[in-house]
């Protein structure tokens, strides 16, 4: 599905619609100063979600650039194409906001693809990209919609699908794999200590079908210990839905990919929210400066500033990392 065709009407709403759902883009600044974004460059939003980062670096692109994005999630890429593609299309309806009027007059081609970053191979030519962005992130739009069955605090359905036409849903997981393999996997993307006892909690509690029912099977089975920062079932949620959705491997796959695709001089900026997906995006790019693919911009990670966590406190655990490709 390439949402570059067909494009709906502009109805004037994009931005408020992004605003609606809670969608508070992090690092914003810092990811466009490291992007350093060029007037008539070709970018990639490797996760456009809502398409906050994105909107900033078309605006900085003007009409002879182009912005591609890829996302897995069809819904969040409707949200984002009511926001980029159709913002320099001509409406009946007296643009709003002074972004949008940017919009109309100087914008960028924009092609979003529904595809996981890991396919960028498949879509982007060679030595072609000014800059690479991915923000690692779970949308606010996933997480604030209980069917998606992504948050621990809302029940509903054990999904937890970024693409939910394809691919094992949580719950097939929950249910059916065997115990040993089920705390394999809480331990290496949860990172969880409790692993086997909750594994073994899960599997005695079968058919677990809902958010709720799973949560009250961790929190019980954890048995949270005193003066826990986080809620007892955070880290299982979070090694499943990792789990589901091949986070990691696709990671992996573009951070292979991003050296072949940049242009010398391209930038490569990665936020990250857990230490896995941080471990893996500094090693690749130290390996890369090793090899002469790259010229590393960060020696530590760049976080979020108290006045963002102030703003918006799911930036309290963002790392992100950047490097120039030789």
């Amino acid at each position: 599905m390439d949402f570059g065709q067909n494009i709906p009407e502009w109805d004037g709403h994009g931005l408020a619609e992004n605003a609606a759902v809670g969608h508070v883009p992090v690092l914003l600044k810092e990811a466009i100063d490291f992007l350093a974004v060029k007037r008539g460059g070709t970018y990639l939003d490797a996760t456009v979600g809502l398409g906050g980062h994105s909107f900033e670096i078309a605006k900085r692109l003007g009409a002879p650039g182009h912005l591609i994005g890829f996302d897995k999630d069809p819904a969040a890429l409707e949200v984002a194409s009511r926001l980029l593609l159709v913002a320099s299309k001509p409406s009946s309806m007296q643009p709003t906001t002074s972004n949008e009027q940017l919009a109309t007059r100087d914008w960028p081609t924009v092609t979003l693809i529904h595809a996981s970053y890991a396919e960028v191979a498949e879509h982007v030519a060679p030595n072609s990209l000014d800059g690479i962005l991915a923000d690692l992130g779970v949308s606010s739009l996933q997480l604030g919609d209980p069917a998606r069955g992504f948050s621990f605090q809302a029940d509903g359905p054990l999904d937890m699908r970024m693409n939910p036409m394809s691919g094992r849903t949580a719950e097939q997981v929950v249910n059916h794999i065997d115990e040993r393999e089920l705390a394999d996997v809480i331990y290496e993307f949860g990172e969880e200590r409790r692993s086997r006892r909750i594994a073994r909690a899960i599997v005695r509690s079968r058919p677990i079908q809902t958010t709720k029912q799973l949560v009250d099977v961790v929190s019980a089975a954890a048995r949270s210990m005193k003066h826990e920062r986080i809620h007892p079932a955070t880290r299982t949620f979070q090694a499943l839905r990792i789990f589901v959705n091949r986070e990691l491997d696709d990671l992996k796959a573009l951070l292979v990919t991003a050296p072949r695709v940049l242009k010398p001089g391209g930038r490569l900026v990665v936020i990250s929210f857990h230490s896995l997906e941080d471990r893996i995006v500094k090693d690749a790019m130290r390996e890369g400066a090793k090899q002469g693919l790259y010229r590393l911009l960060t020696k530590k990670p760049v976080t979020a500033t108290e006045e963002e966590i102030d703003r918006n406190p799911r930036s309290r655990s963002a790392k992100m990392r950047a490097a120039e490709r030789m």
